[in-house]
């Protein structure tokens, strides 16, 4: 039983870092390209501005709902048998 534990608990940290790093790595090129359009139609840059926080937005909650299904087996693990 505390075998099924352990590989409860190491699932949970691979599924936050990796949607961490994910995350991370999806954040940054958005903003580098954001920053390459910016520069290149300056006049653009409030209308990039709204779509790269809605997306930031929606990268962040994607990575949240991993966290979320993450906490929901640590702590009300459906596949532990009581």
């Amino acid at each position: 039983m505390e075998h099924v534990l352990g590989y409860v608990a190491l699932a949970s940290g691979l599924i936050i870092g990796m949607g961490a790093i994910g995350a991370c790595i999806g954040i940054g090129i958005m903003g580098s390209k954001y920053l390459e359009a910016a520069a290149r139609q300056p006049e653009l840059m409030n209308e990039l501005q709204t779509k790269m926080f809605l997306l930031a937005g929606l990268i962040d909650a994607a990575f949240l709902i991993g966290v979320g299904i993450a906490m929901m087996f640590a702590f009300a693990n459906p596949f532990v048998l009581k």
